[in-house]
């Protein structure tokens, strides 16, 4: 591994290395005003979601790096706390590009990007209409970790309301990850979308944890044919199958691999290895342990 130590290295470079492999990061299209109420819209993927109760979300209009000037939403949450925070999705995107343009203090973003504001019902920024999503937020404290270029500015928001499109939820009356289309931030000028085939499920164990990779055979952990996700999927199973039920396995569904290579018990184990690997693409976690154990019980 090649070593950084951020105290050694141009800024630029330590910003090129967090965002590069820190993501996708959400983006928090955020609405504002300034004292004399005009309004600003501006992107930042420096954001998240930090708790529910109270709901607390963060983002970062951090300083610039090359010049160590501060942005007008950050100005503008130390006048006026309040903002809205609308989420972007595929839809939008290259309007919110043209959002984040460095525009002149003063000029109105929704004119130049094209979105709808909205207004809101608890704070005085506006919504964007365009946005499936948006939380009115009040601003409890603006964080400061420095003073210097690329320093993050810390805005803790409370949300107060949230507003949703009815086409993004599902039959439940959740938000349908399907629908909503999200758009993440990369590195550089890459972007990602989270849809279609980009999306998949895992089942969070939460308290129904599985047995974990220490119960697999170190033959098995130690495979050339299984990967890490591999060993995820194996571990995931709450229970390892019994010695009864992974020789009737055997004998039902393995019984023409073991006598074919009866005399090659190398081969015979790069086989089941191999077996396994598809059974588990199949979601076949069960069988797959099984296909492994019975290597043991030859």
């Amino acid at each position: 591994m090649k070593r950084f130590d951020p105290s050694e290295i141009p800024v630029a470079e330590v910003h090129h290395y967090l965002t590069g492999a820190i993501g996708p990061r959400p983006i928090a299209l955020a609405s504002t005003i300034d004292p004399d109420g005009r309004p600003n819209l501006s992107p930042f993927s420096f954001f998240n979601a930090f708790g529910a109760n109270p709901p607390i979300v963060i983002f970062s209009p951090a300083r610039r790096g090359r010049d160590n000037t501060t942005k007008h939403t950050y100005h503008n949450v130390k006048a006026v706390p309040e903002v809205v925070i609308n989420v972007v999705t595929h839809a939008m995107v290259e309007q919110v590009s043209v959002a984040s343009g460095e525009f002149a203090e003063g000029v109105n973003e929704f004119g130049k990007s094209g979105l709808t504001p909205v207004p809101a019902e608890k704070v005085r920024p506006f919504r964007v209409m365009e946005s499936p999503v948006q939380f009115e937020c009040r601003v409890k404290e603006v964080i400061e970790t420095g003073t210097g270029g690329a320093a993050a500015n810390l805005v803790v928001c409370e949300v107060v309301l949230i507003h949703v499109d009815p086409a993004v939820l599902g039959p439940d009356g959740k938000i349908d990850q399907r629908r909503i289309d999200l758009v993440g931030r990369m590195g550089g000028s890459f972007y990602v979308r989270a849809h279609g085939d980009a999306l998949f499920e895992l089942v969070q164990p939460n308290k129904d944890f599985g047995v974990g990779v220490d119960a697999l055979p170190p033959a098995v952990r130690n495979s050339s044919i299984l990967t890490g996700n591999d060993l995820g999927r194996l571990a995931s199973l709450r229970t390892v199958p019994d010695e009864t039920a992974v020789n009737e396995y055997k004998l039902t569904e393995l019984a023409e691999l073991f006598i074919s290579l009866e005399d090659d018990p190398a081969g015979l184990e790069l086989a089941l290895h191999t077996k396994a690997r598809e059974l588990l693409r199949e979601g076949r976690r069960e069988e797959a342990w099984k296909t492994l154990l019975a290597f043991n019980d030859r």
